[in-house]
């Protein structure tokens, strides 16, 4: 995208008084323009084949294909690579989250989220970053801390990984900024970022909330003898 093309958002809700909501938000803010509206997840998936939205607003809990499928059906789909899910919803729940980022989401945010920081979830996706808002963040790296490990072995390993990139892996995973770990580590902005980047070509993982995944599964969250 340039400065000059809008961020185009297909917004998926059951509820239709959300989606005019949303849409109105939308098509009122400079830089951005709704492409579409979708009740369930299986109209989410046909409208983003045909409109190739930049961002997808999508609901969770909806009737028949619900927002986890349609994000995983997005996702998967190497035709709609360049499609970035957004999750909104009102429900915060864990499994929800962990659930919605395996299927590939680049963001999750509650619908309480104001107005204005929903608008800028929107553009920071569209960048091609992932984003987890602060409080889900936490929530999420609790429910793990109390999980049993997992009866099968993780789909990625952290071989390989040197002890500078683990501790950035931790601090992704906790929810802080580059600028954050840039802080905490006593490393350049630049030098945080070539962490990052080798941290994704290393563990194969698409994003940001990808690396977050790959630090739950790997049981690296939590795991008090590295101090993360």
């Amino acid at each position: 995208m340039t400065d000059m093309t809008p961020v185009r958002v297909l917004i998926v809700d059951d509820q239709a008084m959300v989606r005019g909501s949303f849409r109105v938000l939308v098509d009122h803010t400079p830089g951005m323009t709704a492409v579409g509206e979708a009740e369930n997840g299986a109209e989410a998936v046909e409208l983003a084949r045909r409109e190739r939205p930049d961002v997808v607003l999508m609901d969770v809990r909806m009737p028949d294909v619900d927002g986890i499928e349609a994000t995983r059906q997005i996702c998967s789909d190497p035709a709609l690579s360049g499609v970035r899910v957004l999750i909104l919803t009102t429900f915060d729940l864990d499994e929800y989250v962990y659930a919605a980022l395996r299927a590939g989401a680049a963001g999750f945010l509650l619908k309480d989220t104001p107005p204005t920081e929903v608008l800028a979830a929107i553009g920071v996706v569209a960048a091609g970053e992932a984003l987890l808002a602060p409080s889900v963040t936490r929530r999420l790296i609790a429910e793990f801390a109390r999980r049993p490990e997992p009866a099968r072995p993780p789909s990625r390993t952290l071989d390989g990984i040197t002890d500078r990139e683990l501790e950035v892996l931790g601090l992704i995973a906790r929810g802080l900024s580059n600028t954050e770990i840039a802080g905490h580590l006593h490393l350049s902005l630049a030098t945080v970022k070539t962490h990052i980047g080798r941290l994704l070509a290393k563990l194969r993982a698409r994003d940001r909330a990808q690396l977050v995944i790959v630090a739950y599964e790997t049981g690296l969250v939590g795991d008090h003898r590295r101090g993360l």
